[in-house]
């Protein structure tokens, strides 16, 4: 019975097969029940009949012979197949097959009788049949559902836009003066460059969608200024024209507190470190070389983000503001700072990557403000890190890996996550107002991690490197979609702000509260001032008023709580005191949104916005899954933004909110019409807003001229006063001290160094660099002396990894002289002696 089953299954299914698919030679070859399909069909069909492993091969579609059932039923699989077999074969080569090899012929005739149902077809074979057309319309419906759900797109969502952008990564050198000129950050006088820690850098990403193009540029810097973002522009447009403008380039600041100023167009900031055109243009320059490398190195990329959190690398440095927040939007987080670390990942179109940028809300204020030297503190060092990674055996600045390291809303963050304490009795500072009983502000200082400020900045550097690191390598989800890019001026001096649904208010002049001069727990005023003060102090009231005036009636009001200290807004001689027109800006790349802040935001303040931007970016349904980052001290300086309840407790960061208890208001309002004019694709019909000014008259700085260098008497420029010991270990620190010229002397420094060790080659007889000024292990001191003379003291902290060898150390520089009537400027350089290296036993 069962070879009866099998035959006459096989015999049905084949003229079935063959009115659904043409017939060929091949067709009973295909269909024989050897096949896995007809076996999957024959075990089902002998379910209720006999144990399907009675008779199936023991592996379907193996060929395999049947290793069960009776002997009668093996006899019959075996003609079966080989009958079956050899009529193909014969169809394909135009034989006939030979019946006379079987002993038994396997036909129908031969199985016995049975009862027919209607035209000669038995019940079973009917029901056989049955079976055979539902489960072949099954199975082409399952293949027709696959196909379409692979397929299928909402015709109201276009497809997703895998089409790689066009990618440019490039750095340069943007270091300026490392000598006499005032640092910006501090804004303490007696902190004066003096040597180089690292060395400055910008770092640029251009990215192109084939219609719109973006650069953002994060530079080693304080904060960018209006007047350098303006000098920037100009130059690129005389290169470029109209390809990169103010609506599309975004210039941030990482916020280190120890590079030069000078480059600055407003009062108060050229009072405390002037405009110079030896600090300025290096910025410039760098800035736009820096572009000019990512445009000439755009090829077809891709981007990946990915984020995740950073712990004990920040704390709030004004928890007492953070706290007047609404309770219930304090308990939406976690924490009272942004821990979370976003990082884009940028690679070629072979997956290699060519950069990254990383945002983190932190202060770079890991070096404090008794460092003279030039610093990238700790996002810079984050970035020689992981720059040193994926440029093996470079020195720093070479290679073409890209890390940029980029501020975010800082304003209340600080890597000194040791917290305050008054340095001189070791006790907690008083909460509210972060000062000491005796010293005042000044002695309330906050430490951060470890020994000294060199190892708070290597640690808090190599956390941010580690985690972004993780983040790079592990990033997998692909930034796509189209590029936008908007941008307008505002003057923020009167920006009307809807309150509620009955009443309005409205930004102010700019002004600074006696809290500004009390400074943060990292780096405290000089003067009696403290933080938190809401009422005005009569004795610096009067010297202000008899020396700059006094704030009109309409100021006060309109900064109420703040008590005004200087009101910058009503100042305007030689030049305003602050900026009244302003950058609102923001990028967008894809699923990626670059909010370009002018200034320092808060912790709670960039929460809302963020949260602001991505409602608005994804309102009409075309955007989604928005990330949203502020990139913060973008495009002009307009010191902090504190939310609204955060401004009534002033401390310094509320006294450093210059338009008035509604900046954040208005910010909101601006960057929202930005949002809404991207979501809605009408960036077009956004108002430029007004220009702001380029002064070209009374700029002013306080910083004395480079004079004439002089030498001791029987010595030359180069020579060395305090040599080197003859052997050192790994993790010795090596020092040697030059006869030196002024480094202002040596004019443009970018793309050159002060310093190098170099170590001998045995092989090649010759001396190879294996650090410079820009390495952490360098550090380059430079003394003023007394009569215009000078030295300089060159440390080399030598690292676990320092070959066995021969070293020297070598300086270079220049001296300034008078011949005649003429300034001369003449370049020299010194070495050490030569020194050995030895592994060290004690370095762990």
């Amino acid at each position: 019975m069962e070879k009866y089953l099998r035959f006459h299954l096989l015999g049905r299914i084949r003229p079935l097969a063959g009115q659904m698919w043409a017939p060929g030679p091949m067709l009973d070859t295909l269909l024989f029940e050897d096949h896995p399909v007809i076996q999957l069909l024959l075990a089902m069909t002998g379910l209720g009949l006999r144990p399907v492993t009675a008779w199936l091969p023991a592996a379907l579609g193996s060929g395999s012979e049947i290793t069960q059932g009776t002997a009668e039923d093996r006899l019959y699989y075996e003609q079966t197949r080989v009958y079956q077999r050899d009529k193909s074969r014969a169809a394909l080569s135009g034989q006939t097959v030979r019946t006379d090899t079987f002993s038994e012929a396997p036909t129908p005739d031969r199985m016995g009788s049975r009862k027919s149902l209607c035209c000669g077809f038995s019940a079973l074979e009917v029901t056989l049949g049955v079976i055979f057309v539902v489960m072949t319309g099954v199975c082409i419906s399952l293949v027709v559902l696959y196909v379409t759900r692979e397929t299928h797109t909402d015709p109201e969502t276009p497809p997703p836009q895998h089409t790689p952008y066009l990618i440019g990564v490039g750095r340069a050198d943007c270091t300026g003066p490392p000598a006499d000129v005032p640092m910006m950050g501090y804004a303490n006088p007696q902190q004066t460059a003096a040597g180089i820690h690292t060395r400055l850098y910008s770092r640029a990403f251009i990215v192109d969608d084939g219609k719109r193009r973006v650069v953002f540029v994060t530079a080693d810097i304080g904060m960018v200024s209006q007047r350098l973002r303006l000098e920037v522009l100009q130059a690129l447009q005389v290169k470029y024209g109209d390809l990169y403008q103010q609506d599309n380039v975004v210039l941030s600041g990482t916020h280190t507190h120890c590079g030069p100023g000078g480059y600055f167009q407003y009062t108060l900031f050229m009072i405390t470190s002037g405009y110079m055109k030896a600090a300025i243009e290096p910025l410039v320059n760098g800035i736009v070389k820096s572009i000019d490398i990512a445009h000439n190195n755009m090829k077809p990329g891709r981007i990946y983000r990915n984020r995740g959190e950073l712990d004990d690398s920040s704390l709030n440095r004004s928890p007492h503001s953070y706290l007047n927040n609404p309770e219930e939007e304090r308990r939406r987080y976690k924490w009272n700072t942004d821990k979370q670390v976003l990082v884009l990942k940028f690679t070629d179109q072979d997956g290699d990557g060519i950069g990254m940028i990383s945002w983190f809300a932190v202060h770079a204020v890991s070096m404090n403000y008794t460092n003279r030297m030039v610093s990238s503190d700790n996002m810079g060092y984050a970035s020689y890190l992981l720059e040193q990674d994926k440029n093996p055996g470079g020195l720093p600045g070479q290679g073409s890996f890209v890390a940029g390291f980029s501020s975010s809303n800082l304003g209340d963050v600080t890597p000194n996550t040791r917290g305050p304490y008054c340095v001189n009795t070791g006790l907690p500072c008083d909460y509210l107002n972060s000062s000491c009983p005796i010293g005042g502000t000044k002695m309330c200082q906050a430490f951060g991690p470890g020994e000294d400020m060199f190892e708070s900045t290597r640690i808090i550097g190599h956390n941010v490197y580690l985690k972004a690191k993780e983040l790079y390598a592990n990033a997998v989800e692909e930034v796509t979609g189209f590029i936008h890019h908007a941008h307008q001026w505002v003057n923020m001096t009167d920006v009307t702000v809807q309150i509620n649904e009955t009443h309005t208010a409205s930004t102010c002049k700019p002004a600074l509260g006696h809290s500004f001069a009390a400074g943060t727990i990292d780096g405290g005023g000089d003067l009696n001032f403290t933080q938190g003060a809401v009422e005005g102090d009569p004795f610096w009231d009067g010297i202000r008023d008899a020396l700059l005036g006094q704030p009109s009636n309409q100021t006060k009001e309109c900064h109420h709580p703040k008590p005004i200290l200087l009101s910058t807004g009503e100042m305007n001689w030689p030049l305003p005191w602050h900026p009244q027109i302003v950058d609102v800006q923001m990028i967008t790349i894809g699923s990626v949104a670059v909010v370009a802040v002018p200034g320092e935001m808060t912790t709670m303040s960039g929460r809302r916005l963020r949260e602001a931007v991505k409602e608005e970016l994804e309102s009409e349904g075309t955007l989604k899954d928005m990330e949203v980052v502020i990139a913060g001290l973008s495009n002009v300086y307009t010191h902090y933004i504190t939310t609204y309840e955060e401004y009534q407790v002033q401390r310094y960061e509320g006294a450093s909110t210059i338009y008035g208890p509604h900046t954040l208001s208005a910010y909101l309002q601006k960057y929202r019409g930005l949002a809404r004019a991207i979501a809605q694709d009408r960036v077009s019909e956004l108002p430029a807003g007004p220009q702001p000014p380029f002064f070209t008259e009374n700029l002013f700085n306080f910083v004395p001229l480079a004079l004439f260098d002089r030498k001791p008497e029987n010595m030359s420029f180069g020579d060395v006063l305090e040599e080197v010991y003859p052997v050192y270990r790994q993790g010795d620190v090596v020092t040697v001290t030059f006869v030196a010229g002024n480094p202002r002397n040596s004019g443009d420094i970018r793309d050159k160094t002060f310093v190098t060790v170099e170590i001998f080659d045995n092989r090649t007889e010759t001396w190879e660099v294996v650090h410079n000024d820009a390495s952490w292990e360098t550090r380059f001191h430079w003394l003023k002396g007394s009569n215009w003379q000078s030295n300089a003291t060159v440390e080399w902290q030598i690292p676990p990894t320092a070959l066995a060898g021969s070293y020297r150390i070598k300086h270079f520089g220049h001296y300034k002289e008078l011949k005649g009537l003429q300034p001369v400027i003449t370049p020299y350089e010194g070495s050490s002696d030569v020194f050995t290296v030895t592994a060290s036993f004690y370095y762990e």
